[in-house]
């Protein structure tokens, strides 16, 4: 190719398939070009992938309009499966920002992922220093029981939470209707209820003249159920969650 071809494509722009702007700023080939994004990633790549748009930028925000790659040594598939920290990042910007899971799950309306955590890299190496399992289960990521009704995924605010104590903060607001939580009306007695359903399906109750008392007895029955699952985890969970649990107060406006 001549040297004028090659002077004239610097500087020439285009457009990837996700609309990011792309400028040549070097031509040596048609193999042998580099693009640089206006967000300044630079990459090599050849002419005709410039001219069909299909360069990949690890800036273009590709998850719900907010999560992207990044560069660094973390990749969304591990022997053609999703990478267990991708499956999680992903998940959890979904939850945020996709307005058809927030109608199925309204529980999530409101909630946001800090800034950092838009970037799958620096999400994916928080999570290799902090997730654990417990006789290979699982563990689950949770951004609201060390700072109750948070509605912010950050490192400051989330944990990996065994499902066990997971659970125990599950709340069906739309079930329980008007009443605080743990508290029903019995129409048949004319009396309030206090309810406590422990992780085996047992429900202890008592009938109550006032709101308050079955709210009371709700709330202590509660309080001593998550201390002993958090004494019986003691040993394997992180000493921020089991604290938490430990101090862990029913309010009547749960």
């Amino acid at each position: 190719m001549s040297k004028k071809i090659m002077y004239e494509r610097v500087g020439e722009i285009s457009y990837n398939k996700l609309g990011s702007k792309m400028e040549i700023v070097n031509y040596i080939g048609a193999t042998n070009v580099d693009v640089q994004f206006y967000d300044g990633f630079t990459v090599n790549t050849q002419y005709s992938s410039f001219i069909n748009g299909t360069v990949s930028n690890p800036y273009d925000k590709t998850i719900n309009g907010i999560g992207y790659l990044g560069e660094g040594t973390y990749k969304k598939f591990i022997n053609r499966k999703q990478s267990q920290q991708y499956s999680v990042w992903k998940e959890m910007i979904r939850r945020c920002y996709n307005n058809k899971f927030q109608i199925l799950q309204p529980s999530y309306i409101g909630c946001t992922v800090c800034d950092e955590w838009h970037n799958f890299q620096v999400f994916a190496k928080w999570f290799d220093e902090n997730y654990y399992e417990i006789k290979k289960v699982k563990t689950e990521l949770d951004k609201d029981i060390l700072i109750k009704h948070n509605k912010i995924y950050s490192p400051e605010t989330c944990v990996f939470v065994p499902q066990r104590i997971n659970v125990l903060f599950t709340k069906n607001n739309a079930a329980r209707g008007k009443y605080p939580i743990g508290v029903s009306y019995s129409k048949i007695y004319n009396k309030f209820i206090g309810t406590l359903k422990n992780e085996h399906s047992t429900q202890h109750t008592k009938m109550c003249e006032t709101i308050n008392d079955a709210f009371t007895f709700y709330k202590i029955h509660k309080e001593e159920l998550v201390k002993s699952v958090a004494e019986n985890y003691k040993s394997l969970i992180p000493e921020k969650l089991y604290k938490t649990l430990l101090n862990y107060q029913v309010e009547i406006t749960d």
